[in-house]
Formats: structure tokens, sequence, C-alpha cells
């Protein structure tokens, strides 16, 4: 096995910029568009707190985590190694593996809708004469297309351009939406108050903005293998700190700016991707609102493949156990299957809204909110004295209860929706 460079580990070059770029690619996402339907479920001063609240809390989790990279003499490169660790080698693998599979793959599908719905509103932007329809559909399937061919990227140091590129659009699409929506102002059928909705509606809305703000801190799970392509220690984890930190200043006027502008200027009329409210169209510029979109399609291209290495590094490490070169010929066929597969979940499920809220929940509650303080627990054993201990505990209960409500509050939203919903546009 020695032989094969694996995608996480075949490259250890990477620096703090690296860091900082593959952090911002990796988090804000398809996440941070549907943030200010979240803070509309949730009214002006529990949005404001919660947004507040996870964004302080998740940089505490991440710390966590880049802080126990290193154990001894041993680098934990891997979510599931550091899984392993703490709970031992069969059932770190339970812990970790399934929530951490399903974050990415479901980002995978989220991804492919993401992008589709962008490239679909591009078109219709862009076609003033009557036009042969493109659907929804089709739209991910070129989308898959283009993923295919970035996918042969061999590991995530390959990636560096894309993911630079990546995470200059995202500050970019991110702050058209939070120009627009200022610009714009609030509009006159904008209403802030929570009325009009039944008592079941009211509950199960919030409990979906737990799962979709949920869903927006994402980072976590990959954060191990991004600093795994760093150097050895002793500086590792201040490197990847100094590039964390930048992360999250972009993130914090990103999401921050995104959620609470969209919902200032449509209030609860604000859609569940802020930039395809019907609003923006005949008041933002078109060609502006093209760009948006157009960094949007560039943005997940390059998170998609962030979050898809990690499963490329799993099905690789098999590979090369059972002696199976991972050669150019393997990735294409393996990684090729892979992309067609998730592409083909999302055209069947294209609910973005409930998608970021039961996913963001069911799975990055877990990878995200009460993995990282309960291993850290584990594995440092802070005293109870210790202001690590009670923050930790805080974390737990935390993204316990967020686990929980927003998967409900998302399922409900999926089964709504599919009730409603004309399949494969």
């Amino acid at each position: 096995m020695q032989e094969y460079k694996l995608p996480i580990t075949g490259d250890r070059s990477a620096s703090w910029l690296s860091s900082a770029y593959h952090n911002v690619t990796a988090m804000i996402g398809a996440g941070v568009l549907g943030l200010p339907s979240a803070v509309a479920a949730l009214g002006w001063e529990a949005g404001v707190i919660l947004m507040v609240a996870c964004w302080i809390i998740t940089l505490y989790t991440l710390w966590q985590m880049t802080d126990m990279h290193h154990i001894g003499d041993k680098r934990m490169d891997r979510y599931h190694e550091l899984g392993q660790y703490a709970f031992g080698p069969k059932r770190g693998l339970w812990f970790v593996i399934p929530f951490q599979l399903i974050v990415m793959c479901g980002l995978g599908c989220v991804y492919c809708i993401t992008a589709g719905k962008s490239m679909h509103a591009v078109w219709n932007f862009a076609c003033t004469e009557p036009c042969r329809p493109f659907g929804l559909s089709a739209w991910i399937v070129v989308f898959a297309a283009l993923q295919i061919l970035l996918s042969q990227c061999p590991n995530f140091n390959s990636l560096r351009v894309v993911s630079f590129s990546a995470a200059i659009m995202s500050l970019s699409y991110s702050t058209i939406a939070i120009g627009g929506a200022i610009a714009i102002g609030k509009q006159p059928n904008a209403y802030y108050n929570l009325d009009r909705f039944s008592t079941a509606d009211k509950v199960f809305n919030i409990f979906n903005a737990l799962g979709t703000i949920a869903f927006a801190y994402g980072g976590h799970n990959v954060v191990l293998e991004i600093q795994a392509c760093m150097p050895a220690p002793p500086t590792t984890t201040k490197r990847m700190m100094t590039g964390v930190y930048i992360a999250y200043a972009i993130v914090a006027w990103c999401y921050l700016g995104v959620g609470f502008s969209g919902y200032a200027a449509f209030g609860n009329n604000v859609g569940d991707n802020v930039l395809l409210t019907p609003a923006f169209k005949g008041t933002v510029p078109t060609g502006l609102l093209i760009a948006a979109d157009m960094m949007v399609v560039v943005h997940v291209m390059g998170s998609f493949q962030v979050y898809s290495m990690p499963v490329f590094d799993m099905i690789e490490t098999q590979l090369v156990k059972h002696g199976i070169s991972n050669g150019i010929l393997c990735r294409l066929l393996y990684r090729s299957a892979y992309v067609i597969l998730v592409a083909f979940v999302g055209i069947t499920l294209p609910f973005f809204g409930d998608l970021l809220g039961f996913i963001g929940a069911f799975a990055f509650g877990p990878t995200t909110f009460w993995l990282p303080p309960l291993i850290y627990l584990i594995v440092r054993k802070p005293p109870i004295t210790s202001g690590h201990y009670w923050a930790s505990w805080f974390c737990i209960i935390f993204g316990v209860i967020v686990t929980i409500f927003g998967s409900i509050g998302g399922l409900r939203g999926i089964v709504v929706d599919a009730s409603t919903y004309k399949f494969y546009q």
C-alpha cells in the first residue's frame, strides 16, 4: 500500500493560504443562499441569536478538531481516524463514517441541484426570444459532465486553482446578494411576523431552519483532511488555524450579511435560494444576476470536489489494500460512476430548501456540533473545572437538539414537497 499515493496524504505541501481558501470553499456553499429563509422562519430575535451562536460554536468545535490532528506522534489525517482513536477501531468507524458519507454524498446532490437551478436561471435570463425549453434535470446533467472531468484531479493539492477560484466566487456572489438586497430595500409586500402560518407550520419551519443553519457550517467534515495536506508538525496546527481564522472572517461577512439583508428586504417572502427570489428580477440588473448565478456554478464546482475527495480517498484506500492500482483508468471509472450516481439522486429529489434542512440536521449536526467536543472530552480529558469541559458539553447538548428537531423539520418538508412536485423536469 505504501507505493500508492492516496488523495488525502499524497501531497503534504499545503500552506496556511491553502487552509484559508479550502475552508472557505468547504463552508460557503449552497447553504449561504438558504440562510435568509432560515432567519425568516425564526424571526429577527431568534434568527440573530442563533446565527451568531452557531458561528461561535462551530469555530470552537473546528478548533478542537485541528488541535486533535496531532495526538502524541500520530497524525489524524482523516475524520474517521480521529473517531477510531477515541471510540475504538470498529466503533469509531460506525460513529463517523455513516454521518460523514451522508454529508459528502448529500452535499454532492445539493450542489448538483444548486448548479442546475443557477444555470437554469441564467438560461431563462439570457433567452429573450421563444426558445427550446431546457429543464432543471438537463442542467444537472450538464453540471455532472463537468464534474466527471474535474474528478480526475488526483488529490487535494491538485485542486488548488479550482478551490481558490471557488472561494473567490463564493465571496463575490454573497457580496452581490448582500448589495442587491440592500439596494432594493424593504419590499412593499415584505412582512416579518409568522401570524399567517398555522402552529404546525411555524414549528416545523423552525425545525427546518435549525437544519439549514447547521448545513451552512460543514467545513468540519473535511478539516482534518485539509490539515493532512500540510507539512509535519510542530507548526501544522498554527498554520491551519491561521487559515481558519481568515476563512471564518469571510464566513461572518457572507453568512450574517446574506442572512440578515435577504430577510430585511423580502421578509417571509424570501425564497429558499435568495438569488432566485422573484423580487430580485427587475430590480437588480439582469447582467449582475447572471454573473452571480454563474459565480454560484463555479463555486459549487469547487465545493463538489472538496467534499468528494474524502470519498475518493476512502474508496482508493480499500482498492490499494486489495492490490488494485489507483491509477488514471481506475479513477476515471469509479469517480465517474460516483458523480453519475450523485447527480441522479439530485435529479430525483430536487428539493433544495428541505434537503438543506434534513441533511444539515441529520448529518452536519453530529459531525459539526457534537462529535468534535465529545471526542475532545475523551482524548484531551479537560478537568471539570476547565472552561473547555463545560463549553464542550454545551456544544454537545446544542448539537443533539439541532440533530433531532432539524431532522424532523427537513424530513417533513421533503414529504410535503414530494406530494406536489413534478419529477424529472
